[in-house]
């Protein structure tokens, strides 16, 4: 299969890609309605690529039935306004049930979530994505790589079996590693998109990355494609000037381990009056006095 037949795919994940969030009701349930709302908000705002049952989504704390859910709502939503790159994981089974479940509504990409199993070999993790991936080969694969460990060999190993793995979203924390693990895979192979969001974005685009994931979108739509547009044409003053403007709230997500990644960005939304701020165990809402923060920063931005 050529990799012709992914041209749209590939230009969809060089972009700024959304992960939504799951917003939940009074009563603990997926609050459909408040879902879409934020969905069109994002389209409305300019935002083409969207990824349900993403992390910042809740994908782990969704119970199977609702992780359909959200993908169904999402591409009732979206229509042929925005590409969908659906989230999909957990045991292999479950990964492969889920792709295929996308790929019977019309989805044409899927992101792999890093394998949470403690015990993850290096050969085991190509065996993981190729079962994944040569189950659904008419859909585009997105590993998400969050292991330091991992050598881009093996990345370039599961593309040679797998023609449809187009694009990487790459979540380690460190850029110099960024730069090699993309050229040991094969820089021009694949489509490198920044996993850590805007903070890491500048820097992951100087070594080759050409999209973003993006959390923060769901607050601000805009203030994510004003960083897209500063990278894409090289003007990395104007990025960084953004990367100061949301540096504090991004702070505040990676705080104690990423602890409230999810917490802090339902806050915001909750301070504009769009939907509840609850998150589901093991994420916590926040304390008052950060609460009071994150509403300050979020005033200060053109939203």
């Amino acid at each position: 299969m050529s990799s012709v037949t992914f041209e749209t795919q590939r230009a969809a994940l060089a972009d700024v890609v959304a992960i939504p969030v799951t917003p939940f009701a009074a009563d603990g349930s997926v609050d459909t309605a408040t879902h879409r709302a934020l969905l069109r908000r994002l389209l409305d705002g300019g935002i083409r690529t969207l990824t349900p049952n993403g992390n910042t989504g809740e994908f782990y704390a969704l119970t199977p039935e609702e992780r359909r859910l959200v993908t169904e709502s999402t591409v009732e939503e979206v229509g042929d306004r925005a590409a969908v790159l659906g989230g999909v994981g957990h045991d292999l089974p479950t990964a492969v049930a889920s792709a295929r479940h996308a790929r019977e509504l019309g989805v044409r990409m899927v992101m792999v979530h890093q394998p949470v199993h403690p015990y993850v070999s290096a050969a085991g993790w190509v065996d993981y994505h190729r079962a994944i991936a040569e189950s659904v080969p008419e859909l585009g694969v997105v590993p998400y790589i969050r292991n330091a460990q991992l050598p881009g060999t093996r990345l370039a190993e599961l593309a040679d079996h797998c023609p449809n793995v187009i694009g990487v979203k790459y979540a380690v924390p460190d850029a110099a590693r960024f730069a090699a693990f993309a050229r040991d895979a094969g820089l021009d192979r694949f489509v490198w998109v920044a996993g850590l969001a805007e903070p890491y974005a500048p820097s992951y685009f100087s070594a080759g990355a050409t999209g973003f994931t993006s959390g923060l979108v769901n607050v601000a739509p805009a203030v994510s494609l004003n960083m897209i547009e500063a990278l894409r044409s090289g003007d990395y003053p104007v990025a960084m000037k953004v990367w100061e403007q949301i540096r504090r709230f991004e702070e505040l997500r990676a705080a104690h381990g990423s602890a409230n990644n999810v917490t802090v960005v339902k806050e915001a939304l909750a301070t504009l009056g769009l939907c509840r701020r609850d998150v589901r165990p093991p994420s916590r809402p926040l304390p008052e006095d950060e609460r009071a923060e994150v509403a300050a920063i979020v005033a200060g931005w053109s939203i």
